[in-house]
């Protein structure tokens, strides 16, 4: 098996802003969002990663580069990886777009995976490049241990996929923070398909002080 901790980025802006951040939008982390990753860099620490894979948006790679220079391993850049294409939804941060933000995501958990965002993608797409990108991933790694750098969206809506065991609408009830680590154990089936069992999920517990306060995923008026 193949364990694999998949890292949310540190703190950009469009987290405060509430931005919706797929390609165009695509802010630096804050030193917030440094604090994070420098601390996630911490954890990480002595446990015997093996590589580094990343997205290619820029407060993803920061984060991996954070990491890198503490653990000393190579970073793997990863379109696939990308956050999800939310399409005519990007940059705008509205009641209404938030609002259809949630219904389609809703339709997602509900089983609906053809609910496409206007000029973006549906679950199938997402989870086509997402866990096709994890099993070569894993299998590139045996028995290794790999970080991924990522995005809160993608492994929410892929985690069920993924590991296709657990309660997800419990999982839906927790905040997933910036810099939070999920935990993962991943093999292959025989048709070359990834299964994984989930350890943990979005734990915050090795960031302190400034860097564990949380910020909301959503706007304050978003229910």
């Amino acid at each position: 098996m193949t364990t694999l901790y998949l890292v949310r980025h540190g703190e950009n802006l469009a987290n405060i802003t509430k931005e919706f951040s797929y390609r165009a939008v695509d802010y630096p982390l804050t030193p917030k969002g440094v604090l994070q990753a420098e601390q996630t860099a911490e954890y990480f620490a002595g446990r015997g990663v093996d590589a580094i894979y990343t997205s290619p948006l820029l407060r993803a790679c920061q984060t991996a580069e954070i990491l890198a220079r503490r653990i000393a391993v190579s970073i793997h850049l990863r379109e696939e990886l990308r956050e999800i294409n939310v399409g005519a939804l990007e940059g705008a941060s509205t009641p209404e777009n938030w609002a259809l933000y949630q219904r389609i995501s809703a339709a997602w958990y509900a089983g609906q995976a053809e609910v496409a965002f206007p000029n973006g993608e549906d679950l199938h797409m997402v989870a086509a490049r997402f866990l096709g990108c994890v099993s070569e991933i894993v299998a590139a790694h045996p028995g290794g241990s790999i970080v991924v750098v990522g995005h809160g969206g993608i492994y929410t809506a892929c985690i069920a996929l993924l590991c296709p065991a657990i309660d997800l609408l419990a999982l839906l009830t927790q905040p997933n923070h910036n810099c939070s680590i999920t935990e993962v154990e991943a093999t292959l089936t025989e048709d070359g398909r990834v299964r994984g069992v989930l350890h943990e999920w979005a734990t915050y517990g090795h960031l302190y002080g400034v860097a564990a306060e949380v910020i909301s995923a959503l706007p304050d008026d978003a229910s």
